[in-house]
């Protein structure tokens, strides 16, 4: 933003028109002509004395607008409520279905922390529905008007919420930044997630910024201090081979879906798949003998979200992989024992629509609800109580932490680890430091020798 201390004001010119009379203001910043008219004499003096008093104060002047730094900002004022819907409208089309959730959720906590009044405010929980469900879902919000309860909620915000430029105050970015720390029943949020909220408020005060209703990103300019998010897979998840089998001999023994779903689970074991990666898992992605080595070629990935934030109104969508372009594909190998589950699997249960392995006992999409299901009764009925009370593979994530664990213990190389798992190298080694075991041994015999001087 272009500003400058060079400004001259003239006296105010009366034009005497045919009809009517009007008065004009004439100023200059850096040589550059402006000129404002008024009705009134009133009018235009008043105006031309706020140009003066602010030339006189030793305040900035736009260039382009030709206004004093503080009109400007007083004329661009916009309540946060509509900017953060404008926002929202701006990123829809480029979001992910589970990104377009997050953004609402850290929108919504934004919102409420930048309430100004009380009197005759609706329910929290109608104001969040109001906010996560259709303010800031562009999806919901283009289908017409809102329920008259939410829209009841969506104009009392309107009136009670706090100008953007209000985020220049410390205090009340502070205050934005700690509604972050807490969920909305009060516990503690999880560091990931003030992380990622913290980014969406980022990203929303830099579009401010852009539309001229900040001069600066307050929120990167506040001292505060988010809290550490754990970067490292804690290595008590992480389950050892025997253990593997063991649980997806459980999950066959659930009916009536545990059957359908061993492979499924076998390929986040055997082959690190993400679990929206085995769900888009297709007859042509398999690159298989009948018995051996062979190798899963993966193209796409549907991650679950829910209806209402994709754009086909399914739960989910199919995507690029994750950290690649559209239509970039990925090789990881197929062990022995996951060409044979494949392979069972196929036989007896042939595939879904569109070549999909993995579909409901109905024949429609693998819900999560379902695979999750499936995988704490397994856990259950697989692991004695001293593992059932630990963090061991309490989610079916975890079976992908064990198949990297696997592979980089195995001493396979970490650039080669990384190309299979979709990761780069730095962040592989950062996430599984702490899972990389039997080399502490090694080390401490080179270290003695180096000691000993042998």
């Amino acid at each position: 933003m272009d500003t400058s201390y060079d400004v001259k004001v003239w006296k105010i010119d009366v034009y005497q028109g045919a009809r009517t009379t009007s008065y004009r203001v004439r100023w200059s910043v850096a040589g550059r002509r402006w000129r404002e008219s008024f009705r009134t004499m009133a009018l235009a003096d008043a105006f031309r004395s706020d140009l003066v008093q602010a030339a006189r104060r030793g305040e900035a002047f736009e260039i382009e607008t030709g206004r004093p730094m503080s009109m400007a900002r007083a004329e661009r004022e916009v309540n946060w409520l509509v900017f953060a819907r404008e926002y929202v409208a701006m990123k829809w089309p480029h979001l992910a279905p589970n990104s377009r959730r997050n953004t609402a959720r850290a929108l919504t906590n934004a919102t409420l922390a930048l309430v100004t009044g009380d009197r005759a405010r609706p329910p929290e929980k109608v104001l969040r529905g109001a906010l996560a469900r259709w303010a800031f879902n562009a999806g919901a919000s283009r289908s017409g008007a809102p329920p008259p309860e939410l829209g009841h909620a969506l104009s009392w915000l309107e009136r009670n919420t706090r100008p953007v430029s209000d985020l220049d105050k410390p205090a009340v970015a502070r205050d934005v930044l700690d509604a972050f720390a807490l969920t909305g029943d009060g516990a503690t949020a999880a560091p990931g997630t003030v992380q990622r909220q913290r980014g969406v408020l980022v990203n929303a005060a830099e579009y401010a910024v852009e539309r001229r209703l900040l001069s600066r990103n307050p929120i990167t300019h506040l001292a505060w201090k988010a809290p550490r998010t754990v970067q490292t897979v804690d290595r008590r998840v992480v389950v050892n081979p025997a253990q593997a089998r063991a649980l997806l001999a459980a999950v066959a023994a659930e009916m009536p879906s545990g059957e359908r779903l061993v492979a499924f689970f076998g390929a986040m074991y055997y082959a690190a798949l993400r679990p929206a990666e085995a769900a888009t898992l297709r007859k042509s992605n398999l690159a298989v003998p009948a018995e051996g080595w062979g190798e899963l070629v993966l193209e796409a990935s549907t991650p679950a979200a829910g209806a209402s934030w994709t754009d086909s109104g399914r739960r989910r969508e199919e995507r690029q992989l994750k950290h690649r372009a559209r239509g970039e594909t990925r090789v990881v190998p197929s062990p022995p024992e996951l060409t044979a589950l494949l392979h069972a699997h196929i036989e007896k249960f042939g595939t879904g629509p569109d070549g999909l392995l993995f579909v409901g006992v109905r024949g429609g999409g693998l819900a999560e609800s379902t695979y999750c299901r499936v995988w704490r009764k397994a856990r259950d009925a697989a692991l004695g109580p001293a593992d059932l009370a630990s963090p061991l593979a309490r989610r079916p994530y975890d079976l992908r932490h064990a198949a990297v664990s696997t592979w980089l213990n195995a001493g396979v190389p970490p650039t080669q680890v990384a190309a299979w798992a979709g990761h780069s190298v730095a962040v592989l080694l950062q996430i599984y430091a702490k899972c990389i075991v039997g080399q502490e041994d090694a080390a401490r015999r080179r270290i003695d020798i180096a000691l000993r001087g042998d």
